[in-house]
């Protein structure tokens, strides 16, 4: 295999002759073996966008010391990288020390070389175009790589709001078509008053509605970076001219609206946005839980639980026990959920961990928060396409239920008063007959007016008046 040689502080390593990455990428895969796993294919998208803002605001701003068919090839480089092309050259562990250089290395060294490729020269030919002084010029980790991680998470925010709305329309949809099913409400996994299963549908679609708008306005808070602020948000070595424009070009580019951070200093040191983003995205996490939990509890028997509802079955559910089939889009959903509330604590960890100018952990608050957004945007998408679009109401059930219950007694309290409607109650539970029974048993009412206390109208009636 030929090799060329390359030189850092440390000393000179060989590098494979083809790599396009260069000495930064080799070592940090010697020292960052954690994970295993690629670094988030978003993270290294959006680092594409803004090197090429920087390369553009660089011109823009100053001009350049090198031929314009050098600044050509690296902002197709940068474009190329932007555009997922070059995902297979970003090689270095997402958990690495140093604040997230040797991510901010592999990419300034596959810019470069691919570069060099498009003109027509080898790899590692720095004298042309150099990783640092060049694709990296007026440049840090410290404002590349948060300026990065904002970028991406607002793309992906922006898909998890679509998935969150494709989630809540599904269950607006089951509300439509279980409007006039009556069932037995439940509190504390006991019966208590009747409700439709319509209306519970509605209550799911109400929750993830809020949860839609808060993943919305999580935006607004991603906005704010601190791209030419350079290495403590000071602006040091970069032009005046360059860190007016950077950020600018980057707002054109993308068409979202980023600001330059008024104190970009501050904006360097703390991370406490992606807390906050984190705990509001959680939310989300803590509502599909508790709605995944109810699905499969309704759904529970079929023949010896609730059994009130029928979730698709997408598979078989037992090596064993035929005709089992369990609630597996709602079980792997809540094991998403779940993951994400640790990457939250993980992250909050992190973010607490800050020292003086800098955050040295922003590649495992980079890492937890992105893979969080994926988990949860597509937790929703197949929760909502795989099991609530396809969910089926066991009405001959939700009838039995009602009939089988003492819930019925409640419906009777306007009519004789609660004192009486216990006894009732209480009388169904000793002698095993039936609410309706006993009131037709005592003259209370006969089965037509039973049976307009337990109509879609009057369960969700609000009040009794």
């Amino acid at each position: 295999m030929s090799t060329r040689t390359e030189s850092d502080l440390l000393g000179e390593r060989q590098i494979d002759a083809d790599s396009s990455y260069g000495i930064h990428t080799q070592r940090a895969l010697e020292n960052f073996p954690l994970s295993r796993h690629p670094l988030h294919p978003g993270l290294v998208h959006a680092f594409g966008t803004v090197k090429l803002a920087a390369l553009q605001a660089i011109s823009a701003a100053t001009g350049w010391d090198l031929e314009a068919d050098k600044v050509q090839a690296m902002e197709q480089a940068a474009f190329e990288l932007s555009q997922g092309i070059l995902d297979d050259h970003i090689v270095v562990d997402p958990l690495q020390g140093g604040a997230g250089t040797s991510t901010n290395m592999n990419v300034n060294e596959v810019i470069a070389n691919r570069a060099l490729q498009i003109m027509g020269k080898e790899f590692g030919d720095y004298e042309q175009i150099s990783p640092s002084d060049d694709v990296n010029r007026f440049q840090s980790t410290n404002d590349t790589y948060p300026t990065a991680l904002k970028l991406a998470a607002i793309n992906g925010i922006q898909k998890l709001e679509q998935s969150v709305i494709l989630l809540q329309e599904s269950f607006q949809d089951a509300e439509k078509r279980f409007a006039n099913v009556v069932k037995v409400g439940r509190t504390q996994y006991q019966d208590s008053v009747l409700t439709t299963l319509g209306r519970e549908m509605a209550s799911y679609a109400e929750a993830f509605s809020r949860d839609r708008w808060r993943i919305y306005k999580c935006e607004e808070r991603l906005r704010v970076v601190n791209l030419g602020g350079t290495a403590i948000g000071t602006g040091f070595t970069a032009p005046r001219r360059y860190i007016f424009q950077v950020v600018e070009i980057l707002r054109e580019i993308t068409g979202i609206g980023f600001a330059r951070a008024e104190d970009m200093m501050e904006n360097t040191q703390n991370c406490d946005v992606f807390v906050e983003v984190s705990g509001i995205i959680k939310a989300n996490a803590s509502t599909l839980i508790k709605i995944c939990n109810d699905l499969r509890l309704l759904s529970s028997g079929p023949e010896a639980g609730i059994g009130e509802i029928k979730l698709p079955a997408v598979q078989a559910g037992s090596s064993l026990m035929p005709g089992k089939v369990n609630p597996v889009i709602p079980e792997a959903v809540i094991q998403s959920a779940m993951l994400v509330i640790g990457y939250d604590a993980a992250l909050t960890n992190a973010c607490s961990s800050g020292v003086l100018e800098l955050n040295s952990f922003l590649p495992l608050i980079s890492h937890c928060l992105l893979e969080s957004i994926d988990l949860l945007q597509k937790s929703c998408e197949i929760l909502a396409t795989k099991c609530v679009s396809g969910i089926e109401a066991n009405r001959e059930r939700c009838r039995e239920n009602i009939e089988a219950s003492t819930v019925l007694a409640t419906a009777l309290i306007p009519q004789i008063g609660y004192e009486k409607a216990t006894e009732i109650a209480r009388q169904s539970m000793e002698t095993d007959k039936s609410v309706r029974e006993l009131v037709k048993e005592h003259g209370i009412m006969g089965d037509e007016q039973v049976d307009d206390l337990i109509t879609p109208e009057a369960v969700c009636r609000l009040g009794s008046g």
